[in-house]
């Protein structure tokens, strides 16, 4: 692989694959974090920032080490995504669904299709998403998509027109959820190049700006048979007459591709956090009726760093919690399944940590406006940055209803919901 630098002349393939835990990793996030802030100083989309995940190998962190991937667990992966939300929370949210597919694929039944993907993985290659449709008449508990594909020959044709395709447009591949016409639910994996694929920059979010979280239009797009997965959303082995809400998986797909954003969240909490303590540090002035001469050593912007910082340490406690269970849900699988209780365990930490996460995190992003006065709303700060990333994420799958589902498990032993959007 031939090198690719960041502004510094940090070399990224000189590290692949990255291992966590080391000082490459650091390295690596530390130069994601700098090109990324150049590029979006002009304006401009972190494409070179993922080029480094891509000549580093950072997206096959979760493989095997057997396999040349990075062979980190759970609990690692996850600390590794607080540091790089932490750096730069629009290339963490970038590479959402490059892991969730990555995670999925490695689960895969049959050997044959977990190493035509895995394989494309270990080679740095980046994959994005295509699942969301505006205007589709969901049924509670039931994914509606009016992206087609039908036969075609040899072959087969990819029609439809997607929203919030997160990571497509820095992607090498685009995985798109769709339907054929007998109503039968899968997915398909396409190169972002085809012929057809249209991936549009039009995402007009307050927050994470830089996500490419646009419209993916699919028009007459080839799809050959090895690129389609007849399991949807998931690698879920299907055998046997298990009543499907016994199934473990739905709970270990909701659970890891939720609690990234979470940790998205957490990560953007503990860069405002570090971003109060500077500000108090090197404040030079104060207000006539301050408690004492030196901000540094007021003891309500003390009291205030203390609160944000400890909201943050709580947010990140939760995330890895949740990693702990997920972690406990996949080693126990025999048989490519689960077991049904650790995933739903899994699925309830993560709605748990998703529910404190969602109200304490805006609440101390928004203070850091107290410690520093006026001169802390400058636009060229761009303070306001956390919360709107904070605001946003949150909002991409709402915290009332997870709150309602946690209290009716809780009080009525009502199984929580089974769907990746949990």
């Amino acid at each position: 692989m031939s090198a690719v630098t960041s502004n510094s002349g940090f070399d990224a393939a000189s590290i692949a694959p990255v291992r966590y835990g080391t000082p490459e990793l650091t390295a690596l996030i530390a130069a994601i974090a700098e090109s990324a802030a150049a590029s979006k100083a002009r304006g401009e989309n972190p494409f070179a920032a993922i080029d480094l995940v891509r000549a580093s190998r950072l997206g096959a962190l979760r493989v095997p080490v057997a396999e040349g991937g990075g062979g980190c667990s759970v609990r690692e992966f996850f600390d590794m995504l607080l540091a790089l939300a932490a750096a730069d929370s629009d290339v963490a949210q970038i590479l959402r669904a490059h892991f969730w597919f990555t995670e999925e694929r490695m689960r895969a039944h049959d050997p044959a299709v977990r190493k035509r993907w895995i394989d494309r993985v270990l080679g740095g290659e980046i994959f994005g998403n295509a699942m969301v449709e505006i205007g589709t008449a969901d049924a509670v508990g039931k994914f509606v998509t009016r992206t087609r594909l039908e036969p075609a020959g040899d072959h087969y044709r990819l029609n439809g027109t997607k929203y919030y395709c997160t990571g497509s447009l820095f992607s090498d591949w685009v995985w798109v959820l769709a339907s054929t016409a007998d109503g039968e639910l899968l997915s398909v994996v396409v190169p972002v190049d085809r012929a057809g694929v249209t991936l549009e920059d039009d995402w007009d979010g307050v927050g994470q700006r830089f996500t490419g979280s646009g419209t993916g239009r699919f028009d007459d797009v080839v799809v050959h048979e090895e690129e389609i997965l007849r399991s949807p959303l998931d690698a879920e082995v299907a055998g046997g007459a298990e009543p499907a809400r016994r199934l473990s998986e739905p709970y270990l797909v909701g659970q890891f591709v939720q609690l990234i954003l979470t940790t998205v969240i957490a990560g953007n909490l503990r860069a405002a956090a570090n971003e109060a303590i500077r500000l108090v540090r090197t404040r030079k002035r104060t207000f006539t009726h301050a408690s004492a001469e030196q901000a540094s050593d007021d003891p309500q912007l003390q009291e205030l760093v203390g609160r944000i910082s400890a909201h943050s340490q709580a947010a990140e406690a939760l995330v890895l919690a949740a990693a702990d269970a997920h972690q406990a849900a996949l080693d126990s699988i025999e048989n490519g399944r689960a077991e049904f209780d650790l995933a739903h365990e899994a699925s309830l930490r993560a709605a748990q940590a998703k529910v404190f996460v969602d109200e304490v995190a805006p609440r101390a992003a928004s203070q850091l406006f107290e410690l520093g006065g006026a001169s802390t709303t400058l636009r060229t700060l761009e303070l306001d940055r956390y919360w709107r990333n904070i605001v946003t994420i949150a909002a991409h799958n709402p915290t009332a209803f997870k709150a309602r589902a946690i209290g009716d498990w809780l009080v009525n032993g009502t199984e929580l919901p089974m769907n990746g959007f949990f």
